[in-house]
């Protein structure tokens, strides 16, 4: 055993997650590849459960930030003003708002994704003064209590150690063995007065569900959602953290849909480079904090904020959202005309570069596990979500070259014919 790998072993916490899945130590990364201590090198199907859109290391993105760094700038000025924090308000207002007919009002929360889940969750009660929730069943919206009692999986809700409440949930569109259209029970609740439920401040949604297994809303099923909210005065609040950032095809993953969400929570790739950002994005009506209401150390990265402008110049000049869809495309034609003919329980779901391939039909619910595990051995790391895990999900940063996006995919094909042989 490496000496590293059994330090980190003797020394983390148990809690740790990762390691456990692709037990080697890594050392180097740069595009859609990690490489461990020993040189191997690893085809990259997770991108930091989506922190890693644009790639490691990429070198567009770094310039900028070494430069920065190199001119002894701000590395830290909780909520000040800067000249990094106007530069990536410009960019983000001219490059990605504004041509998008979006008019956002930018809260910066804490460093992590879930930070900007209990911002609006605080935002949507005070606003409207209400305290409960609705969210749906295979929501995943963080690990802090605010955003885990959002959260369905019973493993992470075991964890919080108090009971989570003032939320309800209610079946997604589609799902695992949805049987109810879903907003015909949200109307039901909300106009029956012997429903036994609260009225809600707001709806919290994932328009596409990446934990919880790669489940893709409907363009008419999110446009009558937000009607419903319109019409009976609650907040629509779109969660972006995981699929945001092009990961769909279009930069906020809402657009297909022509939908205006009230608040939109951002994380993972609006940092650029893997860096520590989260933001609330709120109609301007809705700010009305009080100064520090919500507020921390780190709500405000500086060189997040370098990483994050270069990004999206480097986002526009390499025409991502196109690029994405037309990547999608091949992942969709390769497992459909490749995998899904090798049984007739392999299922497939997603869209622009996230997919899942659902295993959840065969009996061994072992089975997604093994082939990912199969795929590791192969060099490849892809992670699994979903019910019992039974979804393969396809993940990979969306600047990956498509010679190496086939080879990933004929990887997972031949890992799927060696486990259900």
């Amino acid at each position: 055993m490496s000496k590293r790998k059994e330090l980190i072993e003797s020394r983390e916490s148990v809690v740790r997650s990762y390691c456990r899945k692709y037990p080697v130590v890594f050392d180097k990364a740069k595009g859609s590849y990690l490489y461990d201590e020993d040189g191997n090198a690893y085809l990259d199907f997770l991108a930091g459960c989506g922190a890693l859109n644009y790639g490691h290391n990429n070198d567009y993105i770094k310039k900028s930030v070494v430069e920065y760094l190199m001119e002894d700038k701000v590395s830290h000025a909780m909520d000040m003003f800067t000249v990094a924090k106007a530069d990536f308000l410009s960019t983000f207002e001219n490059k990605i708002l504004k041509p998008k007919n979006l008019d956002y009002k930018v809260m910066f929360c804490g460093s992590t994704g879930t930070n900007a889940v209990e911002a609006a969750l605080k935002l949507a009660r005070k606003n409207k003064k209400r305290s409960n929730i609705i969210a749906f069943m295979g929501a995943f919206h963080g690990m802090t209590l605010g955003s885990l009692a959002l959260t369905t999986d019973r493993t992470s809700r075991n964890g919080a150690g108090v009971s989570l409440d003032n939320v309800t949930f209610i079946p997604y569109e589609s799902g695992f063995n949805t049987k109810v259209d879903s907003l015909d029970f949200l109307e039901t609740i909300l106009l029956d007065d012997h429903a036994g439920v609260e009225k809600p401040a707001a709806v919290f949604l994932e328009t596409v569900q990446a934990e919880g297994g790669i489940y893709v809303a409907s363009v008419e099923w999110l446009k009558r959602l937000e009607k419903i909210c319109h019409d009976n005065d609650i907040l629509l609040i779109v969660d972006d953290i995981q699929v945001g950032c092009s990961r769909t095809g279009t930069f906020f993953s809402f657009e297909r849909a022509g939908i205006h969400p009230d608040m939109v929570t951002l994380s993972k790739s609006i940092g650029g480079y893997g860096f520590p950002m989260s933001i609330l994005l709120l109609k301007d009506e809705l700010d009305i904090w009080k100064p520090a209401e919500h507020n921390g150390t780190f709500r405000g990265n500086q060189v997040a904020f370098v990483a994050a402008k270069a990004a999206i110049d480097f986002w526009e000049e390499k025409n991502i959202e196109k690029e994405t869809a037309r990547k999608g495309e091949i992942v969709k034609k390769f497992v459909e005309e490749n995998i899904l003919s090798l049984d007739s329980r392999i299922s497939l779901r997603g869209m622009g570069l996230i997919w899942g391939i659902d295993f959840g039909a065969f009996e061994d619910f072992e089975t997604s596990h093994k082939i990912a595990d199969k795929c590791f051995t192969k060099n490849m790391i892809i992670e699994r979500a979903g019910r019992g895990d039974s979804v393969l999900k396809i993940m990979p940063p969306l600047t990956i070259e498509d010679e190496d996006l086939l080879k990933g995919l004929n990887i997972i094909l031949e890992s799927v014919k060696e486990v259900i042989a």
